[in-house]
């Protein structure tokens, strides 16, 4: 196996040095991305020659952390590596730690593996406040969104993935820049790929996240929502139909009717100030009780649906 390091840099100043020396010697290309960084983070590699097996890839403009991972992701591919490792040049990710990434993937267990910081509950404790929150937040959204119920910490950029899977990747359609992470877990999701979760530690210390919370309260929902119906679309009505499909169809279809029915009767009986019959309330409750439990029925069986064979081994 030929592997391949990705890392994107953007004001991440002489830690990088730090990484890249302890790139493990089973890495053959280490590809820095330097994201029009002010400081220039993409020289420092060349100026202190601190690794042969380096590529650096400067970008004119500044693409955003999704950006730069992609141009990595094509040249890993273009140079025929067989498993691309993501690691960003902050010092955050222990590179270390690499093979546990690359292990599973390997072995033919997982085809994208990911960081978990929410494995140790020692890593919590040092982990941010507002980051905490957040992260946990957003991993239930991204459970809904991506399809994969037992992934945690969606926006841990600590990543390895399959050559043969990441071709089959729309590199072009991923998200540029914060969102990237979660649109990758979209993406693997259409493919049916399997993601497994690693246990990690992260080094907080003075660096500086450019990740603003109001932009991801901003920016962040409609992405979400966009890539939750696709997802429902295509593994249940386009690629597949199944039960899940049927209790999902027949669940909305009697809540909405009985939402409509209840609504519609409510206010024809406070205009004409009579009280609705039994009957009358009886034929909207019990369509959304129902279509409640259908509902219900249908988020136990995509949460059963989890992806869990290894695709990269079916892929040319």
């Amino acid at each position: 196996m030929r592997i391949g390091v990705v890392m994107p840099c953007y004001k991440v100043g002489e830690k990088i040095l730090g990484v890249l020396r302890q790139m493990p010697p089973e890495v053959e290309r280490i590809y820095v991305v330097d994201d029009a960084c002010p400081e220039g983070s993409g020289n420092l590699p060349e100026k202190f020659k601190c690794d042969a097996r380096i590529v650096v890839i400067t970008h004119a403009t500044n693409k955003g952390v999704g950006g730069a991972v992609i141009s990595g992701y094509i040249a890993a591919l273009s140079d025929g590596m067989n498993i691309v490792v993501k690691i960003d040049g902050d010092g955050q990710m222990d590179p270390t730690h690499l093979w546990n990434f690359v292990q599973p993937i390997v072995d033919g267990r997982a085809d994208y593996t990911k960081g978990n910081r929410f494995f140790e509950l020692e890593s919590l404790q040092k982990m941010p406040t507002v980051r905490l929150i957040g992260n946990a937040f957003l991993s239930l959204v991204n459970k809904l969104t991506s399809g994969y119920w037992d992934v945690m910490d969606p926006t841990n950029g600590y990543t390895a993935i399959h050559a043969k899977v990441l071709k089959r990747i729309p590199l072009n359609k991923l998200a540029n820049r914060y969102f990237f992470e979660s649109d990758m877990l979209f993406r693997l999701g259409t493919l049916r790929a399997t993601v497994l979760d690693i246990p990690m530690y992260a080094h907080y210390a003075d660096e500086n996240s450019s990740l603003k919370i109001t932009r991801v309260l901003l920016d962040f929902p409609g992405k979400y929502l966009n890539r939750f119906f696709k997802r429902i679309f295509y593994n249940y009505f386009l690629r597949d139909f199944n039960a899940g499909t049927v209790q999902l169809v027949c669940g909305m279809s009697l809540v909405i009717f009985g939402g409509i029915w209840g609504i519609s009767h409510w206010i024809a009986s406070a205009s004409l100030k009579v009280a609705a019959t039994t009957g009358t309330v009886m034929l909207a409750v019990v369509p959304i009780l129902l279509g409640g439990q259908l509902l219900i029925a249908a988020l136990n069986f995509d949460i059963a649906n989890t992806p869990k064979r290894c695709m990269h081994n079916l892929f040319d």
